[in-house]
C-alpha cells in the first residue's frame, strides 16, 4: 500500500492544492494601484501517511517555491476587480527512501486572475470578493518523471473572502475554495490518463493591527476531496490536511511590505506531511 501511495502521490505536481491566502488579501487597495509581490516557500515533509497512519517508508521531500506576481485595482462598472498574472517557479528534492526520484526544478503553470468585490466597505470594515482562478497548463512537464512542475492539465479554482473588522484593531478573515481539474492525458512513463475530483478548502484566519503599518495574524486551514483516477481506476486518496500558521507583516517603507508566516501540518490522512514551512513575501506599491 505504501509504494502504490508513493507512486501516485509523487507523480502529483506539488501546485496541486488550493490557494492559500495572507492576512487582508481581500482587502482592496485603492482604485489604480498596482501592485507587485515576490513569494517564496520552503516546505519540507518527513513523513507519508496512507488512510491516516503513518507508513514505514523513510521519505525526505523538500520544496522551494516563487510566485511572481502582478496586480493592478480598477473597476468595472459598480465593482471594484484586481485583474493579474502569477508566474510560478520551483525546486524539488526527493531523500532516504525516495532519494532515486532525485529532483527537477523550472516553471510552472502560469495563473491568471480576476477578483471582484461584491461588498466593498471600509466604514464598516466588510468586505467580500470572488476570484476566479485559471491555471494554463505551460510549464515544465516531462510524464517520464515523477516529479514535475508543471501539471499538464488545466485547472480553475474558484475562490471567495470575507474580512470583516471586529473593531479597529481585530480583524476577521473567512475564506472557502473549490478547485476544478482538467484531464491529463500524458500521466505516467505509460502516458495514461489522470482525473480528479475537486479539492475543497477553507480557511480562517484572524489578525490584529499593531500599527497602521504592522499586522500580526494566525489562522488554521482545512483541505479535503481530490481523489484521482488513474487509467480508469480510483487510488482511494482523497486528501484530509489540517494545517496552522502564524506570522507578521510590516511596511518597512510607505510602500514596501515584507511578510513572514511559519506553518505545518497538524493532521494528514493521505499524502506527505509537512513538518515545516516558511512563507516569505515581498510586497511593493507603484
Amino acid at each position: 500500500m505504501a509504494l502504490m501511495m508513493l507512486s501516485t502521490t509523487l507523480s502529483i505536481p506539488m501546485t496541486t492544492w488550493a490557494i492559500d491566502v495572507d492576512a487582508a488579501d481581500f482587502v482592496p487597495a485603492p482604485e489604480g494601484t498596482t501592485i507587485g509581490l515576490l513569494y517564496y516557500q520552503r516546505a519540507e515533509r518527513n513523513k507519508m501517511y496512507a488512510h491516516g497512519s503513518e507508513t514505514d517508508t523513510q521519505v525526505k521531500l523538500d520544496s522551494d517555491v516563487g510566485i511572481a506576481r502582478l496586480v493592478h485595482y480598477t473597476h468595472l462598472g459598480e465593482y471594484e476587480i484586481a485583474p493579474q498574472i502569477l508566474a510560478p517557479f520551483a525546486s524539488i528534492q526527493a531523500g532516504k527512501d525516495i532519494a532515486g526520484l532525485g529532483k527537477t526544478n523550472g516553471l510552472g503553470d502560469v495563473i491568471l486572475a480576476v477578483p471582484f468585490w461584491l461588498v466593498n466597505n471600509p466604514q464598516s470594515r466588510q468586505y467580500f470578493a470572488i476570484a476566479p482562478y485559471l491555471y494554463i497548463p505551460i510549464g515544465q512537464y516531462d510524464h517520464n518523471k515523477a516529479l514535475n512542475i508543471g501539471e499538464n492539465r488545466w485547472k480553475f479554482d474558484l475562490q471567495s473572502g470575507y474580512v470583516k473588522g471586529l473593531t479597529d484593531r481585530w480583524f476577521i478573515n473567512l475564506t472557502a475554495d473549490v478547485m476544478f481539474f482538467g484531464t491529463n492525458d500524458e500521466y505516467g512513463a505509460n502516458s495514461v490518463e489522470m482525473k480528479q475530483k475537486p479539492l475543497f478548502q477553507g480557511q480562517a484566519d484572524i489578525h490584529y493591527k499593531i500599527s497602521p503599518q504592522t499586522n500580526i495574524f494566525t489562522g488554521i486551514s482545512k483541505i479535503w476531496g481530490g481523489e484521482t483516477r488513474i487509467a480508469g481506476i480510483n487510488n482511494d486518496d482523497e486528501s484530509q490536511q489540517l494545517k496552522l500558521k502564524l506570522g507578521a507583516s510590516h511596511f518597512i517603507t510607505p510602500q514596501t511590505q515584507f511578510l513572514i508566516s511559519l506553518g505545518k501540518d497538524i493532521k494528514v490522512e493521505n499524502g506527505f506531511k509537512e513538518n515545516a514551512r516558511v512563507n516569505i513575501r515581498l510586497l511593493h506599491v507603484f
